[in-house]
């Protein structure tokens, strides 16, 4: 009896240990990343400062500030919505520069009538071309937020707002909570509302300096997981020394099925393109893409063109695919070893990133003003180009093992798909590349079941 119970405790034992560590194997093909931390921007995030600049009889009057601290990712049109929930019963009496996009029910107001009563309002930017006596400071851009690197002067959005039914003292005032941002859609994380020095104001002679009543400071960090359940953009691979194209992985961005999702994409000469660009119902933002292996919005393309005595050549393309974007001041970051000794680069744009100190392997690159800083829509002129010519370090150069092409790439701040690495076009005279790449780890989960139920 003993020896049939211990019998039963050991396979009971053995079935546990399978169903854990079965687990575990449909976990490491299940999870991914939410990539909340960028490798390449450590430090970026958008900071919001709530300046309360003076106290009314029953509330204050603040200036709300967004400063896009991020290097490269921008926020485009129809740009960002910020939303909070108030810690009391507040209304905001008036703004400038920025308005909410409902009333709420005001009812309990006789005469003066606030501008919003809501518990959580959602506040949206001002169009360009607001009046004059309804601007501030770097306000009315359409929500538009340029990065901090293209153009940093563009990187900051502001609005006035006169709170009501609020504490009017340091001690008394409640900070709001639950801070929301989208830019214009999902991705971006806000912590709380954390109080901080005064801000300092310097007047306009530039004789005396002037502070905030209070300042309170709230950070969003941006994850491409939460903005989007597929990536936005892959990248495809071409060299002179052979003749193989390796295009985006097949499903990089999703999977063409018209049988279960009909109208996902659509075929460059359909007779039906206009009308479903048009979209009846769609959202502007919802893409509408180019059917394709792929399925993604946006490929760059990164061809090693020529080689010197002393330099080599690389020509990168970037093409859309989306029918209803215009992609407006985008921007390409492209690491690469030999990022050090870049010696020119033709029609676009470039700035070394230097996320870690002594390393200069990341480049940024966009569009030239009024030349290339708009990706027109999916077409003939869906496409911007340009040429890199690199300074050959004899010490690290070679077209070996795929060392020509990019480790990583980002467009608007989005991880590219990268093909596999066993996919680079080899050299000529490079051993012959496996012809299933994906067989080795598929061999040993079945041996590890295998071996698991044999001795369950």
């Amino acid at each position: 009896m003993e020896s049939q119970c211990l019998s039963a405790t050991g396979s009971i034992t053995k079935l546990s240990s399978f169903t854990i560590l079965l687990f575990f194997l449909v976990s490491s093909l299940t999870f991914t990343s939410t990539e909340a931390y960028d490798a390449l921007d450590p430090l970026g995030n958008i900071t919001i400062k709530w300046d309360v600049i003076s106290w009314t009889p029953d509330g204050y009057v603040a200036v709300v500030t967004m400063f896009n601290f991020q290097q490269y990712r921008h926020i485009q049109a129809p740009g960002w919505t910020l939303g909070w929930t108030w810690a009391k019963k507040e209304v905001i009496w008036s703004m400038v520069g920025a308005q909410t996009t409902e009333q709420g029910d005001c009812s309990r107001y006789k005469g003066n009538v606030p501008h919003c009563c809501k518990k959580d309002p959602t506040v949206v930017d001002l169009l360009p071309g607001t009046p004059y006596n309804q601007q501030i400071a770097n306000c009315c851009k359409g929500g538009v937020m340029q990065s901090w690197i293209q153009d940093p002067g563009n990187a900051v959005s502001s609005f006035q707002i006169s709170v009501g039914a609020a504490g009017t003292t340091n001690k008394t005032v409640r900070l709001p909570k639950n801070f929301t941002l989208k830019a214009p859609g999902p991705g971006y994380s806000c912590g709380r509302a954390a109080i901080v020095k005064p801000t300092r104001y310097l007047t306009a002679d530039k004789r005396r300096w002037t502070q905030a009543m209070m300042t309170w400071n709230i950070t969003c960090t941006y994850s491409q997981f939460l903005a989007q359940k597929t990536p936005t953009c892959c990248v495809s691979l071409s060299s002179f020394y052979n003749d193989t194209i390796v295009n985006c992985p097949t499903c990089a961005c999703g999977c063409e099925n018209n049988s279960t999702d009909p109208g996902s994409c659509v075929e460059p000469d359909s007779p039906y393109l206009a009308s479903a660009v048009a979209g009846n119902g769609k959202s502007a933002n919802s893409p509408l893409v180019q059917c394709t292996s792929h399925m993604c919005p946006v490929r760059v393309h990164w061809h090693v063109k020529l080689n010197y005595k002393e330099y080599w050549r690389v020509k990168v393309t970037v093409t859309n695919f989306n029918y209803r974007m215009n992609y407006t001041l985008w921007n390409l970051v492209v690491q690469h070893p030999n990022f050090d000794n870049l010696t020119k680069i033709f029609s676009f744009n470039y700035k070394s990133l230097t996320p870690y100190a002594g390393l200069n392997d990341t480049a940024m690159l966009w569009g030239v003003k009024f030349y290339n800083d708009l990706l027109m829509q999916a077409g003939p002129l869906g496409n911007a180009q340009s040429e890199l010519l690199f300074r050959k370090d004899t010490s690290t150069f070679t077209f070996e093992k795929g060392w020509a092409f990019p480790r990583r790439v980002y467009f608007n701040g989005d991880n590219c798909v990268m093909p596999p690495p066993d996919a680079y076009p080899w050299l000529p005279n490079a051993s012959p590349r496996p012809t299933i790449s994906l067989l080795s780890p598929v061999i040993t989960i079945v041996a590890s079941l295998v071996f698991l139920l044999a001795y369950a």
